[in-house]
């Protein structure tokens, strides 16, 4: 009988652990450990943070549903890992220390047979001095306990400008290798257009301040689009959609401080300076929790697991950009050292960024990493999930894959929120990772399956979306039918 061990409970590990327990009958175990009370669906957190959705609808708690379920559940984070186990415990192991109750503080080890690594991110708040939620009027929507306090500040500036005073608003990335664009991309549309609700807008000024090269780059090197019967850039879609707004933009640049109410920053043709702001929402750094793993005899084997984030089945030889292949990324999302260690969603080390990387004058990183969050998560949880049922089951002893060199995905980003004015931009793409050897005349990705649109379907399918996946994500009747 197999015990499998699914460290984190966000969209990649609830998903594992929903497939992995439909499948499996009960003889087997299936863990889940996370340091998170509560599930919560992550794309509706810009809702909370302008005031149309309380957290309580979209998240819940995970302890009766994984009670229900079967899907054993401790409420505790990992702290180092064990793949050969050591000269006591003979299986291999993750230690975990418990973060509430009674067992607060204690550790203990976590054997396993199979273990998914679904720790995703580290927000990495500390890579930029004083980028601290809820201090020097920076914000974040991150969590859907930042977007509430997010909402707050933002609120107390509505009221401001209905008293009459004018305010700057700044939203976008908060240092120089940040990713994660199309969540700020969302709220700064989603502000927008609540500050015209309130009537407001023309007391504000507003600015998307970006570490992407032009507009649209999103961490993808930006896309060709079918959009309104001809082909445009992402570039162009954005554009044309921030002229509209009147969103004024700041490109290419780091942020490396804020102090004052002010985002000091530097640009790539190396210029330094600041925007002052009375409100800003700007998402860290991403990165990877630090965790350390030993061999049997006690000695440190973190490089052959870790790189940062988990080190899996792609290709990490370093090569300049005109060297980058679709194939260097990862299909099985499988540890090539340990075998039964797999890493689906953000937690994989990707082998370098899909937007070109670019640096300052002064030699400072400033592009996007690559984003892996959503939909792309919960296919590759899938995809691990399957891969772990077949070989318990003795089906199949090869690897389910997908790469996402070969995987399209979906994002309805909205625009603003409104049963009758709402507006959502809808994209598709198809593969998220450009293959410019496939797709050489359509910037690597095909054109008749990457397309945008906007208006308000989109926002009427982003709320489906939300509803439908909340439904999924607690495992009622037929949940399974509902696709990643």
């Amino acid at each position: 009988m197999s015990k499998i061990v699914i460290l984190g409970a966000g969209i990649a590990g609830h998903v594992a652990a929903s497939h992995l327990r439909r499948k499996l009958d009960h003889s087997h175990e299936v863990v889940v450990v996370s340091p998170n009370s509560n599930y919560q669906w992550v794309p509706s957190n810009i809702w909370v943070g302008i005031g149309r959705m309380k957290p309580e609808s979209l998240l819940f708690p995970l302890a009766p549903v994984y009670q229900k379920k079967n899907i054993q559940y401790e409420q505790a984070k990992v702290i180092d890992f064990w793949p050969e186990g050591n000269m006591e415990v003979q299986k291999p192991f993750v230690t975990i220390e418990y973060v509430v109750g009674e067992k607060k503080g204690q550790t203990t080890q976590m054997t396993y047979d199979y273990l998914i690594n679904a720790t995703g991110p580290k927000l990495a708040f500390d890579a930029t001095p004083g980028l601290v939620p809820g201090e020097n009027g920076t914000y974040s929507v991150c969590t859907y306990g930042h977007a509430e306090h997010a909402w707050e500040g933002l609120k107390t500036q509505i009221d401001r400008m209905k008293s009459g005073k004018k305010v700057s608003i700044v939203i976008g990335t908060g240092h120089g290798k940040a990713t994660c664009q199309g969540a700020a991309f969302e709220y700064i549309l989603n502000v927008e257009q609540e500050l015209r609700k309130h009537k407001v807008r023309d007391m504000a000024t507003i600015t998307w301040l970006s570490n992407e090269y032009e507009l649209g780059d999103f961490g993808m090197d930006g896309m060709l689009l079918s959009y309104g019967g001809t082909s445009v850039s992402s570039r162009e879609m954005v554009s044309q959609i921030f002229r509209e707004r009147g969103i004024e933009a700041i490109l290419g640049a780091a942020v490396h401080e804020i102090k004052d109410h002010e985002a000091h920053y530097e640009t790539l043709d190396g210029t330094y300076a600041h925007i002052s702001y009375d409100f800003a929402m700007l998402i860290p750094a991403f990165t990877g929790h630090g965790f350390k793993a030993f061999n049997k005899e006690g000695s440190d084997i973190t490089p052959k697991l870790f790189k940062g984030f988990m080190v899996v089945d792609a290709d990490y030889t370093p090569k300049p950009y005109e060297q980058w292949r679709a194939q260097d990324w990862p299909e099985t999302y499988q540890n090539p050292s340990f075998d039964t260690i797999f890493a689906p969603g953000i937690a994989f080390a990707p082998p370098h960024a899909i937007s070109k990387p670019r640096k300052s004058i002064h030699g400072t990183d400033i592009s996007p990493s690559p984003p892996r969050t959503g939909m792309p998560s919960g296919i590759t949880a899938k995809l691990v999930a399957d891969t772990i049922i077949d070989r318990i089951k003795g089906k199949n002893t090869s690897a389910h894959k997908g790469s996402m060199a070969n995987m399209g995905a979906a994002c309805i980003a909205s625009a603003g929120y409104g049963l009758l004015k709402g507006s959502g931009v809808s994209i598709t793409t198809f593969p998220i990772v450009p293959d410019f050897e496939k797709y050489p005349d359509t910037h690597g990705r095909a054109l008749g399956k990457t397309f945008g649109s906007i208006g308000l379907a989109g926002h009427w399918l982003k709320l489906a979306l939300h509803y439908a996946f909340i439904y999924k994500a607690k495992m009622k009747p037929f949940w399974w039918l509902i696709p990643e």
